[in-house]
């Protein structure tokens, strides 16, 4: 599993999680889905999304990149709309998977970070 060094482990000053510390003892990841974001969300929750991608837009940029020690629950809140694979096929349960940046879906979704519009 790679670590994405420099990558902040949480949202500052909450629990929010942001990475993980170590690969599962199987070697297979939990799997990333696709979850619902309900306009009804908590306003801490939507501050998670917002800190996350600017987190991911910051160390990756529109470039691909390995989803490693990235938490999968906060990546499911993204994925299959502003996170989506880069490669075909993909595999959800691994930790050596390509993903990247849909910065157009992004940029609406997240109009507050910089350089995504």
């Amino acid at each position: 599993m790679e670590k994405h060094r420099g990558f902040p482990g949480r949202l500052p000053g909450t629990d929010f999680q942001f990475t993980i510390r170590r690969a599962n003892k199987d070697g297979i990841a939990t799997a990333l889905t696709e979850r619902i974001r309900y306009p009804d969300r908590r306003p801490a929750d939507k501050r998670a999304d917002a800190g996350f991608m600017q987190a991911l837009w910051e160390q990756f940029g529109d470039q691909p990149f390995v989803r490693g020690n990235l938490d999968a629950g906060r990546l499911s809140w993204l994925f299959g709309r502003e996170v989506i694979p880069a490669e075909d096929p993909f595999d959800p349960t691994s930790y050596d998977a390509l993903l990247q940046i849909d910065v157009a879906v992004a940029g609406v979704s997240f109009p507050e970070i910089q350089g995504l519009r």
